[in-house]
């Protein structure tokens, strides 16, 4: 795929952050995009600037953790465009509590979103994404590499994602299906904000500095590129790149390193 003009390619999570930001990015291959999320008019609005820039563009109500939701989401995309050669899972929601004090449902609701909408919608595109020899997508995370304390529930979400797409790609190896594992570091994003304490409620704030943090937009940079080069892999920030090595060859370290700087967030969790 060595471009991406008039390739059909489904968003999930496209109505902010990294998802919105590949929107954009896409958009000036002159895609055929189809942007999935909960929220109908953030999308609407993210589809008009991606429509400003020369793509055809349909947005989807969708709500990734509901099995009907997502087979709804393929079935438009193939009412409209009649293929598919991406799909970028891309919605997720993070928690931030000891998991001591972390009510049950906490968890499931994050591997409901992360976990299964990404099982679910890649389960209803396949087929169709198999005869393009497209590419699916998931943007996992450094927590999918190295499990972070107070994020128990998101950690295990992102293992279970990598493991998911693995063997998803070995499986289909000889069909030509491209599978990408994005990993961002700390990435500007409304993620924080929305992470859920060990109640389920909002946290409403990030305890990050989020300006100096990765732009969604070079994030998106990065997974376009990854896309058209077919790559398997990538993981993005220094900081995100040293922790994968070093956790690696020397664990305990890390785990020492990755408490130390978590603790030292305002209102951590723990200290």
């Amino acid at each position: 795929m060595s471009s991406l003009s008039n390739k059909v390619i489904i968003i999930t999570g496209a109505s902010s952050g990294i998802g919105k930001a590949c929107a954009l990015d896409f958009a000036s291959y002159q895609c055929k995009l189809v942007l999935a999320a909960r929220s109908m008019d953030k999308l609407k609005t993210v589809a008009e600037a991606c429509k400003a820039m020369g793509a055809e563009v349909i947005p989807v109500s969708c709500d990734v953790a509901k099995e009907d939701d997502c087979k709804t989401l393929i079935d438009e995309t193939i009412n409209t465009f009649g293929t598919i050669d991406v799909l970028v899972n891309n919605a997720g929601i993070s928690m931030r509590a000891i998991f001591e004090q972390t009510e049950l449902n906490v968890i499931r609701r994050v591997m409901d979103i992360n976990f299964w909408g990404t099982v679910y919608c890649t389960k209803y595109a396949l087929p169709y994404i198999l005869r393009q020899k497209g590419s699916v997508v998931g943007v996992s995370s450094i927590a999918g590499y190295k499990g972070l304390p107070g994020r128990t529930g998101y950690s295990a979400s992102k293992f279970a994602i990598q493991g998911f797409l693995e063997a998803l790609r070995c499986e289909n190896m000889k069909k030509g299906l491209h599978v990408l594992i994005a990993c961002p570091g700390y990435t500007a994003s409304n993620i924080r904000n929305t992470a859920l304490n060990n109640k389920g409620k909002s946290q409403s704030e990030t305890p990050l500095d989020e300006s100096k943090l990765m732009q969604p937009e070079e994030v998106a940079a990065n997974i376009t590129n990854a896309i058209i080069k077919r790559r398997r892999t990538i993981i993005l920030t220094a900081q995100g790149k040293l922790a994968v090595w070093l956790n690696k060859f020397f664990p305990a370290f890390i785990d020492k390193m990755v408490y130390k700087t978590i603790s030292k967030e305002p209102d951590s969790p723990f200290k």
